[in-house]
C-alpha cells in the first residue's frame, strides 16, 4: 500500500466561495477548495490518482454538490 501522509501539517486547504444574491438573500453558487499536499515526490502519480474520485468519498461533497458547483485543484511540493 502506498500511503501518504496528510497530518501534521502534510495536508492543508483553503476554500473559496463565491455568492450570487438570489432576491434579498445570499446563496452560494461555487465553491473552490485547493489542496496543498507535500509529499515524497514517488508519491505524486498515487496522489493525482486519488485526487480524481476523492469527492465520491467526501460527506461534505456529496450532500451539497447536487445544489452547489464545487471543483478541487491538487497543489504538491516536494518534501
Amino acid at each position: 500500500m502506498r500511503q501518504i501522509p496528510a497530518g501534521e501539517g502534510f495536508l492543508t486547504s483553503e476554500a473559496r466561495g463565491e455568492v450570487e444574491k438570489e432576491g434579498n438573500v445570499l446563496v452560494i453558487r461555487h465553491i473552490h477548495v485547493t489542496y496543498h499536499l507535500k509529499l515524497n515526490p514517488d508519491k505524486r502519480e498515487t496522489a493525482v490518482r486519488v485526487h480524481g474520485f476523492h469527492a465520491d468519498y467526501c460527506p461534505v461533497y456529496k450532500s451539497i454538490h447536487t445544489s452547489i458547483d464545487i471543483t478541487t485543484e491538487l497543489v504538491m511540493e516536494a518534501i
